[in-house]
């Protein structure tokens, strides 16, 4: 068994051994005076700084493992919501609404991209859902729709509007410049006033209305109360930068397709 260490209260000796000795060899006192030295542990302590940053650090490598393994079991479905939302967004741009977005679109909508002469080749690459993106690489996406009152070319759109970015699709006829329908969303604009771009008001005052006129593409929304002509809509009362922001939108992206719309 090993030894284990013993001290007098009285004069401070030391003695090894099982047990305390009778009396002290030194001052004579009694067994009781003695007591036992327990050995320190070893390790950080509870209350120190450094047990408090590491027990820290471990915790959030724990959770960062944690979140980056929910995070990749949900991609895949992440990623299928956003691509059926594009689609829905896309058929709501003509005006359909389905129950099985994925089995609507897939019937009755082509991905087409721009060809420099004007044409339209069939996209073989995956479908995108950021058409800003696109855009950047000058991949020009045309959407062939085929509905019940004939075939519709939707364009997509990307900008920036008061507080953050804004999209939407505009579709025209088969005259390639009478608008049919159109859809807009947003990031962050806001409530009840730029995030009005979302709602039927905004939107349905576009039906009609012309893409092009003889010097190009004239599209565009104006300061609430001045719309005039056949291509230009009222913009929303109080959300001037936010209808700014779909003007240029729909100038910047529009002018992309040109050689089709002149086609």
């Amino acid at each position: 068994m090993a030894n284990k260490k013993f001290k007098c209260n009285v004069c401070g000796y030391v003695h090894e051994g099982a047990t305390a000795p009778e009396s002290c060899p030194t001052c004579k006192a009694p067994a009781s005076a003695f007591v036992e030295i327990k050995a320190e542990k070893k390790g950080l302590s509870t209350n120190s700084n450094a047990y408090t940053i590491i027990y820290a650090a471990v915790l959030v490598v724990i959770v960062a493992f944690l979140l980056a393994f929910v995070s990749s079991s949900l991609k895949e479905r992440q990623d299928t919501n956003v691509k059926l939302d594009t689609m829905k967004q896309i058929l709501a741009s003509v005006n359909v609404q389905a129950t099985d977005v994925e089995a609507e679109f897939n019937k009755n909508v082509k991905d087409m991209l721009l060809q420099a002469d004007g044409t339209l080749k069939e996209n073989d690459a995956a479908f995108a859902t950021s058409y800003g993106a696109e855009f950047k690489n000058e991949r020009y996406h045309v959407f062939v729709v085929n509905t019940d009152k004939g075939t519709k070319y939707v364009f997509p759109l990307s900008g920036n509007g008061l507080w953050g970015g804004i999209w939407g699709y505009v579709s025209v006829n088969d005259d390639k410049n009478t608008v049919y329908g159109t859809y807009f969303s947003h990031e962050s604009e806001t409530p009840g006033l730029g995030a009005e771009i979302t709602t039927a008001a905004f939107q349905q005052p576009f039906v009609g209305k012309k893409v092009c006129d003889a010097n190009g593409v004239a599209l565009t929304v104006v300061k609430n109360g001045n719309a005039q002509g056949d291509s230009q809509v009222d913009g929303i009362s109080g959300g001037t930068l936010t209808s700014n922001g779909v003007a240029d939108m729909l100038s910047s992206c529009l002018n992309n397709y040109k050689s089709f719309l002149n086609k």
